[in-house]
C-alpha cells in the first residue's frame, strides 16, 4: 500500500479536511461488511479520485464523508469534526455534494436551482435570498462556464450543462470539501471535456478547496487530480499520488483483469486488450 500525505494538527490551516481510522461499516440487515479497516487523510486543496469496481464500497464511503451515515467501527472526522461528536446537518452545509440523482425541480430556472444551494432544499425560499446572494448564483454560474444558462429551465439543459449547475450550487455554502458522485455519467465526450476544463480551473481558482471524485473511467480525470484511493472489496488496495497508484499493476488488481494505463500532458486512459480470436475455415 502506498504513502498518503498528514495534514497538521486538528483545528490549524493545514488540518486534514478527511481522516478516517479503522473505518469499518457492517450492513445491520444481513451482518454483511462493506467497508473493513479503511485509513485515510484527505488534505486542504487535494483533489482524490476514488476507484474501484461495483460493490467495492466507493458508494458507502461516499456517504461517510457526506456527514450522510455513520461508521460501524472506527472514526470518520471531516472539517474538523468527528460524527458522532457534531451536529450532522451543520457539518452537511460545509460539505459540498453533487450527484446525477439529486433531486431538482425541472422547471426551476438554472439560476434558481443553484440559489436553493444558499438553504440546502429542493424547493427555492425566495425570502432568504438577497442581492448579495443572488448576485454570488450568477458569478457561481459564470465560474463554472454557464453564466448563459440563468434563464434557462433546468430541465431542458444538457447533460453536462446540468453537472455544471450542481456544482454551482454545492458551492454557494463555500464548503471546503467538494464531493462529486459520478458527475461524468452519460455526458458524451464534448460535455464531458468541458466539465473536465471547469473542474480543472475550480481547482486552480480555489486552492484550499479539497475534492473526491468518483468514477469509472481515468479518462474522467483531471490533471487538477494528484491523488488516488483504490478500492478493492471494501478494502484499500492502494492510496497515495496518482503516479504511485494508478499503475498498471494496481489498475489489474484492482479490477481483476489485465489493465494499461497510459498518461499524457496530465491526462490519463486505461484499457484492457482484447485477445484475437483465430477463425478456422
Amino acid at each position: 500500500m502506498t504513502g498518503e500525505q498528514t495534514g497538521c494538527a486538528a483545528g490549524g490551516p493545514g488540518a486534514p479536511v478527511v481522516r478516517l481510522g479503522g473505518v469499518g461499516v457492517r450492513r445491520c440487515t444481513t451482518g454483511q461488511l462493506i467497508l473493513d479497516g479503511i485509513d485515510w487523510t484527505v488534505g486542504p486543496g487535494q483533489h482524490w479520485a476514488l476507484l474501484g469496481a461495483n460493490g467495492a464500497g466507493k458508494t458507502t464511503l461516499l456517504r461517510l464523508l457526506g456527514a450522510l451515515m455513520h461508521p460501524t467501527t472506527g472514526s470518520v472526522e471531516v472539517l474538523g469534526d468527528r460524527l458522532g461528536k457534531v451536529d450532522v446537518r451543520e457539518l452537511r452545509a460545509r460539505i459540498g455534494h453533487v450527484t446525477a440523482a439529486q433531486r431538482v425541480p425541472e422547471d426551476l430556472t438554472a439560476h434558481a436551482v443553484v440559489l436553493t444551494g444558499h438553504t440546502g432544499t429542493v424547493q427555492p425560499l425566495w425570502r432568504m435570498y438577497g442581492d448579495e446572494v443572488r448576485e454570488r448564483a450568477q458569478t457561481l454560474l459564470t465560474e463554472l462556464g454557464v453564466k448563459e444558462l440563468a434563464d434557462r429551465p433546468y430541465g431542458v439543459c444538457s447533460g453536462g450543462q446540468r453537472a455544471r449547475v450542481l456544482i454551482a450550487r454545492a458551492l454557494m455554502a463555500d464548503p471546503g470539501l467538494l464531493l462529486l458522485d459520478e458527475p461524468f455519467n452519460a455526458l458524451d465526450l464534448p460535455s464531458r471535456e468541458d466539465l473536465i476544463e471547469a473542474l480543472h480551473q475550480l481547482a486552480e481558482d480555489r486552492p484550499r478547496l479539497a475534492t473526491v471524485t468518483v468514477t469509472h473511467h481515468l479518462e474522467e480525470l483531471s490533471p487538477a487530480v494528484g491523488h488516488a484511493l483504490l478500492l478493492r472489496e471494501g478494502r484499500v488496495l492502494a492510496r497515495g499520488p496518482v503516479a504511485e497508484v494508478l499503475t498498471d499493476a494496481r489498475l489489474t488488481a484492482c479490477f481483476g483483469r489485465d489493465i494499461t494505463v497510459t498518461r499524457r500532458d496530465g491526462r490519463w486512459a486505461a484499457y484492457s486488450g482484447v485477445r484475437a480470436v483465430r477463425r478456422t475455415g
